[in-house]
């Protein structure tokens, strides 16, 4: 059975994720489709908008048949590190293709911006590091770098996100040498930081979320953007937990673990640098919400996104020497979170030849990478309400991988 695989977090699953699978199938002539799947943390650092199982069940019910879920040790890291775990698991369960989402469209322009970069590495190295000097994020000075020296339109717009991922999942699959044929769809409608409905059927994830949370935001507004199911699972979570998760939700335990910490402390958590402790312990003090204290940490030099993720790795104790630099560069198990009768029928075929573990129980496994897991989906319960918090907790133990007939 031909399986192709697609990288994703599905927060939530929309139109334009259910098109994706659509034509990941076809254009990868595929019977299987295998997902990656972050767990209830993401690569942007924040939480998940409902648990890893409920958006599981989303990808089941609109045409994924397997989902596994990507460790938190890469699914909450830079974009390297994220491409190479989620390759990882795709070679080992056997996929034949990896298909993803880009702006550009054309897989060759992946190929020829690689070469051209490798070509040109020295140099751009030295631009990277002139542009860093000058206050600059480490995505911005590699965008910038990067636009300097490319001679013509047929390389890559490397200022796009799902360009920058597919470079990234090329190069990984390059560096493990791995036998998977990447394929690349066209992003359709929606930009992927696009906060605007733009499209009358496809909308962006982060479009979606801020209507959630807005005050004049209506959920009955949201059903011509994704599948029926997406949007009943989205109902039905809201009503079981209390809620959807956001930062604020996790504000208050943020800020106690700041407020515990001592700024050397701090200063051992992962993505904590270059004196980045004393301006976290500084706004703590004068921040009455996340997202106030976002704003008074924010610099020229560091994204919105490299700031959440170090604040999620204060709030789950990850630090440097320990949790996250001991990780391996490959996810070390297949956490198999569901599976369609199809998907099932694979796995039984494929058993003998995965490359890694399959695990569909908790309870009996040690492994460093999964203890990670598991103490981020400790976090993550904390921000149900009530009694609901102990039943979520729970389900990582306890939740067997969902199957649909």
């Amino acid at each position: 059975m031909n399986a192709v695989g697609v990288i994703v977090e599905y927060n939530p699953f929309h139109n334009g994720h259910a098109f994706h699978l659509q034509e990941a199938k076809k254009l990868a002539d595929a019977e299987v489709v295998i997902a990656v799947m972050s767990g209830n943390f993401l690569q942007r650092g924040e939480p998940s908008l409902v648990s890893k199982w409920k958006r599981t069940e989303m990808a089941l019910k609109a045409g994924a048949d397997i989902v596994f879920e990507l460790p938190y040790s890469f699914a909450t890291q830079q974009a390297n590190s994220f491409a190479s775990g989620a390759v990882s698991i795709l070679e080992a369960a056997g996929c034949h293709s990896l298909c993803f989402g880009s702006e550009s469209g054309d897989i060759e322009s992946f190929y020829r911006t690689i070469t051209f970069l490798e070509t040109n590495n020295e140099h751009y190295q030295r631009q990277v590091k002139y542009y860093l000097e000058r206050g600059n994020s480490y995505p911005k000075a590699t965008s910038l770098s990067f636009h300097d020296l490319s001679p013509h339109k047929e390389l890559l717009d490397m200022s796009k996100p799902n360009n920058i991922l597919g470079f990234q999942y090329i190069k990984a699959v390059q560096k493990q040498g791995a036998s998977i044929q990447p394929l690349t769809v066209s992003r359709k409608s929606a930009d992927y930081h696009d906060p605007h409905f733009s499209s009358e059927t496809i909308a962006s994830a982060t479009s979606i979320r801020k209507a959630l949370f807005s005050e004049e935001g209506n959920m009955a507004d949201l059903k011509q953007y994704m599948p029926k199911t997406s949007y009943q699972a989205l109902l039905d979570y809201r009503q079981e937990f209390g809620l959807f998760h956001q930062w604020e939700t996790y504000w208050p335990y943020l800020k106690y673990r700041i407020l515990h910490s001592t700024l050397k402390e701090l200063s051992f958590i992962y993505e904590v640098e270059e004196g980045l402790e004393n301006r976290l312990a500084d706004a703590v003090l004068v921040s009455n919400s996340f997202n106030e204290f976002m704003k008074k940490i924010k610099t020229k030099r560091y994204t919105w996104t490299r700031l959440q993720r170090a604040c999620l790795h204060i709030l789950t104790n990850n630090t440097r020497k320990n949790e996250m630099n001991n990780q391996a560069e490959k996810a070390e198990y297949l956490r198999l979170l569901g599976m369609t009768s199809k998907g099932r029928q694979y796995l039984n075929k494929k058993k003998s030849r995965l490359q890694l573990p399959l695990i569909s129980k908790i309870s009996s496994v040690h492994n460093n990478q999964l203890a990670l897991d598991i103490k981020a989906s400790r976090i993550y319960s904390m921000g149900a309400l009530g009694n609901a918090q102990q039943r979520l907790l729970e389900m990582e133990f306890k939740q067997p991988p969902l199957f649909l007939e």
